[in-house]
């Protein structure tokens, strides 16, 4: 029998290797931290089992099964940063190769395509996945399709199971950057990718105090190519690293469901505020993508996208918030309020930006595990001194 999520994610060692397994590390209840660079050979031509941590380390590699175990793949990664492990990703193609790639992605991303890979002659299309016809943009150069479910920070929603079938009838990879549900609430390679893609900086860690990447899959193929590149390319997760990640998602399933909790009801709050315009966020039953979600994920997640009526109101919120902190990340403890237009996707030029719905009006919120009320106290708090300050230079006529 089979065990839940929320138990894979406390009990690792034996999720990845069977509950009646027990590690031989003393009982240590915590996975160890094994910082070493090296390993000593027991003879010539004879292997302890790991030989160069750039290659593998224990902790690095139980890690991997963790991860892999949560994803239901067959092997996992794990990177220094979750760029480190989209780059090496990039590598699995070569000049010529063409890429069908979601137009709102990470700022991040699209900036490492257009200034790495298009340089080592990579070719992308970039297209609206969850609303156009994918398949019209397949050439006989295409390799992959790449796209992040919800996307940052629009948060559109992409049927992955109806992706996969186009990419199956046509010999493309299908990947997928899972970063903003998470292995607690979304499974692509389940759902026909091939490919996961993961920031462990966010979710998994949880504690916005580490960086990390991850990819997985559940080909042996793809797997075997991987683990060349990565002993190759040298961009392993430090052993301590592995272990705050490790050590993140033990409270993953817990930090999951607060999260979203909180941000359901944030969401609805927002939704009721005359200085917002759009509230966008997958567990709203008028986001266009609810329903896709409810079949394919266990849950909505903790990210909300809104836009504010003007530019200078989105800016005095990020002036006037303490308790939620105006910083670059998501995923963490702590609830953070994000500016794409100068933080995210500053790199990315301004026509492509407002072409997606990034504007100056854009804020993204990702929600943490304090006390709701809190939470919307200080949003509450801050509308009203905004609205205020704006009442008072109305009436100077300023």
């Amino acid at each position: 029998m089979g065990i839940g999520i929320e138990t894979k994610c406390l009990h690792l060692e034996e999720a990845a290797e069977g509950l009646e397994s027990r590690n031989d590390h003393f009982g240590a209840v915590s996975f160890p931290i094994y910082q070493t660079a090296t390993y000593a050979h027991p003879g010539v031509g004879m292997s302890a089992g790991y030989d160069y941590s750039r290659l593998q380390n224990p902790t690095r590699e139980h890690l991997e099964k963790v991860v892999a175990g949560l994803e239901n793949g067959l092997d996992a990664f794990a990177l220094s940063s979750g760029m480190a492990a989209i780059t090496l990703l990039m590598e699995l193609f070569r000049p010529g190769d063409h890429l069908i790639v979601d137009a709102d992605l990470y700022g991040g991303s699209i900036r490492l395509f257009r200034n790495v890979s298009e340089k080592n002659g990579v070719k992308f299309s970039n297209i609206d996945c969850y609303k156009e016809d994918v398949e019209s943009f397949v050439q006989e150069n295409t390799k992959a399709i790449y796209i992040e479910t919800p996307t940052n920070p629009m948060m559109h929603v992409t049927d992955i199971a109806a992706l996969s079938r186009i990419a199956k009838k046509h010999g493309l990879l299908l990947i997928v950057d899972n970063t903003f549900l998470s292995p607690y609430f979304q499974n692509p390679l389940e759902l026909g990718a091939d490919v996961v893609v993961h920031s462990g900086s966010k979710y998994l860690g949880g504690h916005n105090d580490t960086l990390a990447g991850f990819l997985v899959t559940d080909r042996e193929d793809i797997s075997e190519r991987l683990r060349f590149l990565i002993k190759t390319t040298g961009a392993g997760l430090s052993p301590f690293d592995s272990w705050l990640i490790l050590r993140g998602i033990k409270t993953l399933g817990i930090r999951m469901e607060k999260a979203q909790s909180n941000a359901m009801e944030i969401a609805r709050w927002l939704s009721g505020q005359q200085a917002v315009s759009q509230v966008i966020y997958p567990g709203l039953p008028s986001h266009p993508g609810h329903e896709i979600v409810k079949r394919q994920a266990r849950g909505f997640g903790a990210m909300i996208t809104f836009q504010v009526e003007s530019r200078e109101f989105a800016l005095a919120v990020l002036e006037k918030v303490r308790l939620i902190r105006f910083a670059e990340s998501l995923g963490g403890v702590e609830t953070l309020i994000t500016y794409p237009a100068t933080q995210t996707h500053a790199d990315v030029p301004e026509e492509i930006r407002k072409k997606n719905g990034i504007t100056d009006c854009t804020l993204r919120l990702s929600v943490g595990i304090e006390d709701v009320k809190d939470l919307l106290g200080e949003l509450e708090t801050v509308f009203s001194e905004i609205k205020k300050g704006s009442d008072m230079l109305c009436r100077k006529g300023i």
